[in-house]
């Protein structure tokens, strides 16, 4: 993989940071914001009560493999939606319309406004609480939970289809997983402080919830529009004319 003309597209450059908010927005959503609690108190070992006098070190350990595992699945997911694009660059133009047409679905989902669409499988099985379990248990929310974060997460796929390249397809899940796990970590900084923050969070759901459906919905607009593949034009162009000063 050429990976200064990776980091370098116009593309990658503009998707990024949506795939980065639209993973944060999936961290306030509210099928992943109430049972951050309860994710902590499970990789830790330790009950609720505990966790406010529970040691950093242990908390941001078992946080960290724990967003390690559903890391590696949704990276997984970018891998293999990115390499589908590169065999199916030939039809770019009318998938990327269609794509941008599921992406408006999701984000009226996402909204609420399509039944159905939003929903959570939960696994059977769980893994043994603490830190050697925190792992499997982020894979299992990364495969578990798909249906119920399918609204962002699909549309960070298709973005990936779009770059058909299985490497760029990899660091835009890369960068959705970077705002769906700092959350984490940055609570397990501050137990005490993210709770309170989380309230305030919670009282305004219905916002969060448009805010991000309307995110969703404006890219699927440029997808289906062909206004998307003009702005990443545009900012590769810029991106070629800028001379850094020495």
């Amino acid at each position: 993989m050429d990976t200064a003309g990776t980091v370098t597209s116009g593309s990658l450059l503009a998707a990024a940071p949506l795939a980065a908010l639209a993973g944060l927005v999936s961290f306030a959503s509210p099928c992943v914001l109430p049972l951050v609690p309860g994710y902590l108190s499970y990789v830790t070992g330790m009950t609720g009560a505990d966790l406010a006098e529970q040691r950093r070190g242990r908390l941001l350990a078992g946080v960290a493999l724990f967003v390690a595992g559903f890391t590696a699945v949704f990276v997984s997911y970018g891998v293999l939606f990115g390499g589908l694009g590169r065999w199916l660059l030939e039809y770019q133009d009318p998938i990327t319309r269609v794509l941008g047409a599921v992406t408006i679905v999701f984000g009226l989902a996402f909204m609420g406004l399509v039944p159905g669409l939003q929903r959570t499988v939960k696994s059977g099985r769980l893994p043994a609480a603490g830190l050697a379990g925190a792992p499997l248990l982020g894979v299992l929310f990364g495969l578990g939970w798909t249906p119920c974060i399918g609204p962002t997460l699909g549309a960070v796929q298709s973005l990936a289809i779009t770059e058909a390249s299985a490497g760029r397809g990899a660091l835009l899940s890369l960068a959705y997983c970077a705002g769906l796990g700092l959350p984490f970590l940055a609570t397990a900084l501050a137990y005490r402080r993210a709770l309170g923050a989380f309230g305030a969070v919670k009282r305004h759901y219905p916002l969060v919830m448009r805010i991000g459906g309307g995110m969703l919905v404006a890219l699927g607009v440029l997808l289906v529009s062909g206004l998307w593949g003009d702005l990443t034009i545009e900012l590769k162009s810029w991106i070629s004319g800028f001379q850094p000063v020495i």
